[in-house]
């Protein structure tokens, strides 16, 4: 299965698609399904990346 979520490296923005008000947040590992995110709003998260599909943020 291809999916987005395995070329996250620390470093790059996301935001979660169900958490609008989590803001912004910046990946700080991913590790299998494990992925550790630092969000403006709720700091420190680690989601499941099988049943979350993260949306990468581009940012100019």
């Amino acid at each position: 299965m291809s999916d987005m979520n395995s070329l996250l490296e620390p470093g790059v923005l996301v935001r979660h698609p169900d958490q609008p008000d989590w803001g912004t947040g910046q990946v700080q590992s991913n590790i299998g399904n494990r992925i550790t995110i630092n969000f403006q709003e709720v700091g420190k998260v680690v989601i499941d990346g099988s049943r979350v599909h993260l949306v990468m943020v581009i940012e100019p």
